[in-house]
């Protein structure tokens, strides 16, 4: 029998029971014949063409992929020339050592360098009732009298003090024939002015570059060219930034930070199918070795610069920029 015949005789079957009475067929054999009429039907279905399948399909337009501009920024900084200040308790613990040097390590035999009768002796005599110690920038101390126990400093005394000390050093120095030099002053004209623009100031602390653009004071920054690395890039910016005069020097190839910024609306561009949605920073550390920026002919639109300690810095800059470079600055 064929197939046709068979799907015939089941729908012919299943039509008649329709009809007759249902009472006189088991309920197994009236499950069995639905299930096949149901599957039979749906299959017809299946063949047949639906009006969807006529519709063309709907080509959706490409997604845009989401970027960050991708910058190089250079923290330029001009490391401290001249050792901290020392602190008070600093001050007071040097001296003590001077003092005990006097008196343990270092005892001075007169009459070997000085021989009775001489000019010289006549002279040490009269030098150290003066000073009434052999030792010039240990104030008045005597390490073999009575008080040679005594020598620690007192809290507030002078004698700790470094200008007082040098201040004694060249007054000894100077003779009635002698001029001493004397040295120079840790203070600065750039420092009582508070001329911001100047490297001599401020000479115990490190200076960083500022420069001052359309969006604020930051660190001289831009967009990376082409296929240059980020330690290319800096030296670029540097040169475009601060101009041909200043002698840098770029430390190393890996950044020291990094800084992001959302646009408040993403920035879209068709031609290439690309949505940028902010700018990423990766800053480079730099060392000015001489020289001096000069903006004049600098390609990023900046106006103003300054060399500024950390704690400035902080007061420059917005709280959000500062956020992402406090930690590359050092303390001093």
């Amino acid at each position: 029998m064929s197939l046709g015949n068979s799907t015939l005789r089941r729908n012919g079957l299943l039509i008649g029971a329709s009809t007759k009475d249902l009472s006189t067929i088991c309920k197994s054999c009236r499950a069995s014949i639905a299930r096949r009429y149901y599957a039979s039907t749906a299959a017809a279905v299946a063949e047949s063409p639906s009006q969807n399948d006529l519709t063309p399909p709907v080509t959706s337009s490409p997604a845009l992929k989401e970027h960050y501009a991708l910058r190089a920024g250079v923290v330029l900084s001009r490391p401290p020339v001249l050792t901290r200040d020392l602190t008070p308790f600093e001050k007071a613990f040097f001296l003590y050592q001077r003092r005990l040097n006097e008196r343990l390590a270092l005892p001075f035999t007169r009459y070997f360098y000085y021989p009775k009768g001489t000019p010289a002796d006549a002279d040490w005599k009269r030098k150290f009732k003066e000073r009434q110690t052999p030792a010039r920038d240990i104030g008045v101390y005597s390490a073999y009298g009575k008080e040679g126990w005594n020598d620690e400093v007192l809290v507030g005394a002078e004698e700790s003090e470094p200008e007082k000390q040098v201040e004694a050093l060249v007054k000894d120095a100077e003779g009635e024939r002698e001029i001493a030099e004397r040295p120079m002053p840790r203070v600065t004209d750039a420092d009582k002015t508070g001329d911001q623009k100047s490297l001599n100031r401020k000479l115990a602390r490190s200076l960083y570059l500022l420069v001052k653009g359309e969006s604020g004071w930051i660190f001289p920054s831009a967009e990376i060219a082409g296929r240059e690395n980020l330690h290319q890039a800096a030296e670029r910016i540097l040169v475009q930034s601060g101009g041909q005069n200043m002698n840098t020097w770029i430390v190393g190839h890996v950044p020291i930070g990094h800084y992001f910024y959302d646009y408040r609306k993403p920035i879209i561009n068709d031609s290439t199918s690309t949505s940028e949605l902010g700018s990423k920073t990766f800053f480079m550390k730099g060392r000015i070795m001489a020289g001096q920026a000069n903006l004049e002919s600098n390609a990023f639109g900046l106006s103003d610069f300054k060399w500024l300690a950390k704690e400035e810095v902080e007061k420059a800059v917005n709280p959000r920029y500062w956020s992402y470079v406090r930690n590359m600055l050092a303390e001093r």
